[in-house]
């Protein structure tokens, strides 16, 4: 069965996890780490994001943030095509670093933000990175430690986390720090790790409690929250997808792409399929994948199969294009 599209609405709340290939090491020493969060800092702000929690472990990251006008796709190929090509540079290896796809899961800001944000500042202690919650405030790669006022970060938004523990901040924090204590009392967060209507609906008890009574509402993998926010985000995601679909159906294709910007930047065909690197030629494969991307959909790897090169030099022809035009 092909993987379902990634829903990229913008202004919602997207929890983000980036994984190892083969489940290896994507950070090697804090050198790695203190890289990837200049990165992650930069290209958040960027992209006009807000970010409420995040945590580094060797072989993965959690990200917990609303996305900003771009969506999460160019921010997500902006920050892990980078570091890709650094660690790669830095450690003298080749080949892919990430698992082929993030996950992405859209989310009820109002109703998870909390659970997430602690769901994601555990995890150095459920793995056994730490041995006590207590010790997760001297961890220096996760946003916990922002949220108790210990340290800041320009792109991390932790008051609004605070606020949420009342308006005395002293208090509130304190109420944060109980609360995440708290969840180490939970085996599991079958909120955040069922899939479809159990993520949906909140867990498997109140999926049964809905089986029993005949009841039906609206899920999905890709979403935590209720029926109506499901039913909400979807309505949102397939605007965009149809009119993407339109143009398709109409016959328009990556080749008509092509051929236009061949014939405004007077290459040929053959040269961008080459892999050719004077400016003219670079330039009209940037536009052409930006295109492809934005009028029709494609991803990375059917515009590369289209160009005859990889999927990496795609995404970086991507991120100079957008990068042109700001």
């Amino acid at each position: 069965m092909p993987r379902r599209a990634r829903l990229d609405v913008p202004g919602a709340l997207h929890h983000i996890m980036v994984r190892g290939i083969n489940k290896s090491a994507i950070f090697i020493d804090d050198e790695d780490k203190s890289r990837f969060l200049e990165k992650l800092g930069e290209t958040v702000i960027l992209g006009n994001c807000t970010v409420y929690a995040w945590v580094l472990m060797d072989n993965h990251v959690h990200i917990l943030f609303k996305s900003g006008k771009d969506g999460i796709s160019t921010i997500m190929r902006r920050l892990l095509t980078w570091y890709a090509v650094y660690f790669n540079r830095r450690h003298r290896r080749t080949g892919h670093l990430f698992e082929n796809r993030y996950k992405s899961i859209l989310c009820d800001e109002e109703n998870y933000l909390l659970a997430l944000v602690r769901y994601i500042h555990l995890n150095p202690v459920r793995a056994k990175v730490l041995q006590t919650v207590g010790e997760l405030e001297k961890y220096r790669w996760s946003g916990h430690r922002a949220i108790l006022g210990k340290t800041a970060y320009p792109w991390m938004d932790s008051g609004t986390v605070v606020l949420r523990f009342g308006r005395v901040k002293g208090k509130a924090i304190r109420e944060y720090r109980r609360f995440v204590r708290e969840g180490m009392g939970e085996a599991h967060d079958p909120l955040l790790t069922g899939g479809g209507l159990i993520r949906s609906k909140g867990g498997w008890s109140q999926v049964l409690s809905m089986r029993t009574k005949g009841e039906r509402e609206e899920s999905d993998e890709r979403i935590l929250g209720s029926g109506d926010f499901v039913q909400t985000i979807l309505k949102e995601a397939k605007a965009d997808q149809l009119r993407q679909l339109k143009l398709r159906q109409k016959g328009r294709g990556i080749a008509d792409i092509i051929q236009e910007e061949c014939r405004r930047n007077m290459v040929s065909a053959e040269e961008l399929r080459k892999g050719g690197r004077r400016s003219k030629v670079s330039e009209a494969r940037a536009v052409i994948a930006y295109r492809a991307k934005e009028e029709l959909g494609f991803s990375g790897a059917e515009i590369a199969r289209h160009l005859g090169v990889n999927t990496s030099s795609i995404n970086r022809a991507i991120i100079r294009r957008e990068e042109n035009m700001e």
